[in-house]
């Protein structure tokens, strides 16, 4: 190994992976530890929710995840109506920032992450297993029995995603998205 500075190359900066126009188009899965997840479709986590997690967690990490829903099949080409604006996905945010706000005011270290995807079940189960976390908190709005027969129990649904390895309970609350 040489000691030269006189001439020495410097390679050109490589472009980051998966970077196309300034904009990140595949984010790694965030891995750090937690107990418990906390999980929403922009439903704004009330504050029974943060002490069931604060309680379940035993003053272990907790993360909190929301899910911006993109609507469509997944068989068609995108198309960008259907995808979450940057107002949706800045909502998405705050509800995050507020959870993670009262969940230190708690004492309680925490994470948090907004995803844009198609299946939320999915996105869930896999941000559970990569953060290794014991409880699934799962927030879903309160809907007629007619709707909840469509659409399915999100709760239910990620449960099956999950197996048998992690708790996963769902919490209905009266507020609706957005709100």
């Amino acid at each position: 190994m040489s000691t030269r500075t006189e001439g020495t190359v410097t390679e050109p900066a490589a472009r980051p992976a998966g970077r196309r126009f300034g904009k990140a188009k595949w984010d790694k899965q965030p891995t750090q530890p937690a107990a418990v997840l906390i999980a929403t479709v922009g439903i704004p986590i009330p504050s029974a929710v943060i002490r069931q997690a604060v309680e379940l967690g035993g003053g272990r990490p907790v993360a909190v995840v929301s899910i911006a829903r993109i609507y469509g099949s997944s068989l068609g080409l995108p198309t960008p109506g259907l995808l979450p604006t940057r107002k949706e996905l800045d909502e998405q945010q705050a509800l995050v920032t507020k959870a993670i706000d009262r969940l230190e005011r708690s004492g309680v270290q925490a994470w948090g992450q907004v995803a844009a995807t198609r299946s939320y079940a999915k996105t869930i189960a896999k941000a559970a297993r990569a953060r290794g976390v014991d409880h699934v908190l799962v927030v879903t709005a309160e809907v007629p029995r007619w709707r909840l027969i469509i659409e399915g129990d999100m709760a239910s649904d990620v449960r099956r995603r999950i197996g048998k390895d992690m708790a996963v309970e769902g919490i209905t609350s009266q507020q609706r998205p957005g709100c």
